[in-house]
């Protein structure tokens, strides 16, 4: 059995910045709180509750020093954790709150604002709220006439479109060249492709190594939006592509001892977690 490792697998930036800062913090305070998962991967979730971290869905159960993940937050948390004197340690991603930076620009200059991503993602959740009331996320390729008409309804005449960071470059190309071949000519288009470059190398690397490998394992969290578009991706060029968190759901029946595996994982991914993975198949190989 060959094994190939992604070069791109595992955390990315702004996952990395955000679990290393919550540990740091954990060593000289044993009371944080994180709104929301600070990662979409129960293995990371564990290992910081077992520090003493703990995970809250609303800013009303803070009691302390709280922790924004990557993903970042609505605008009006903010105001919220000021009026309750909430400690913020702010992780949210740089390239997030770009992207919190153009919506709200754009905006405030009238802009109606089309949206690409899971509207139920909490990266999406944040942005919304700085894009005014004229928005429409955007999730699969079928949604994109519905928004043109939100538009046209709308009378505005000066388009934005961006996305999630981690969404699909496969997808975002397709609404695109859809808008551009749909939208009325007297409507000024911007269009910003604000998906993060490191999911863009990670997908398509993913991609490059499908199409030559016999079999694919995706290491990440069943919830993780990134860790699901590759396993996506990979489905496309590889005939057999296994899902999993961890080495413990590693079913092998599906894979030849003859095979070449690729193994890729998401950006929310943790290296023990890709080299567990790593280990049991050569213990098995062997």
């Amino acid at each position: 059995m060959e094994l190939i490792v992604g070069k791109t697998a595992g955390f990315c930036y702004g996952v990395k910045r955000a679990v290393d800062g919550a540990k740091e913090e954990l060593k000289q305070n044993k009371t944080l709180y994180g709104l929301g998962e600070i990662v979409h991967n129960q293995e990371v979730i564990k290992e910081l509750e077992n520090l003493g971290m703990q995970f809250i869905e609303n800013i009303e159960e803070a009691k302390g020093k709280t922790i924004i993940r990557a993903h970042g937050i609505p605008k009006q948390i903010y105001e919220e954790t000021k009026e309750r004197q909430i400690e913020l340690m702010d992780y949210t991603c740089p390239k997030v709150l770009n992207i919190h930076q153009i919506a709200e620009e754009y905006a405030n200059k009238g802009y109606y604002i089309f949206l690409l991503g899971n509207e139920k993602h909490p990266e999406i959740i944040g942005t919304l709220s700085y894009c005014g009331e004229n928005k429409f996320v955007i999730e699969k390729e079928d949604d994109t006439i519905k928004a043109l008409e939100a538009l046209e309804k709308s009378e505005i005449k000066k388009l934005l479109v961006i996305s999630q960071t981690t969404y699909s470059l496969e997808k975002f190309y397709i609404i695109e060249e859809i808008i551009k071949n749909e939208i009325p000519r007297d409507i000024e288009l911007v269009i910003k492709n604000t998906i993060c470059q490191a999911t863009e190398i990670r997908q398509k690397e993913t991609e490059e190594m499908a199409k030559k490998v016999d079999s694919m394992i995706v290491i990440g969290g069943k919830n993780s939006s990134n860790t699901k578009k590759l396993y996506e991706i990979a489905k496309q060029y590889c005939k057999t592509v296994l899902l999993i968190q961890n080495e413990t759901e590693l079913v092998l029946d599906k894979i030849q001892s003859n095979d070449k595996v690729g193994i890729m994982a998401g950006a929310s991914t943790p290296r023990e977690s890709i080299e567990k993975v790593i280990k049991k198949l050569e213990e098995v190989s062997s």
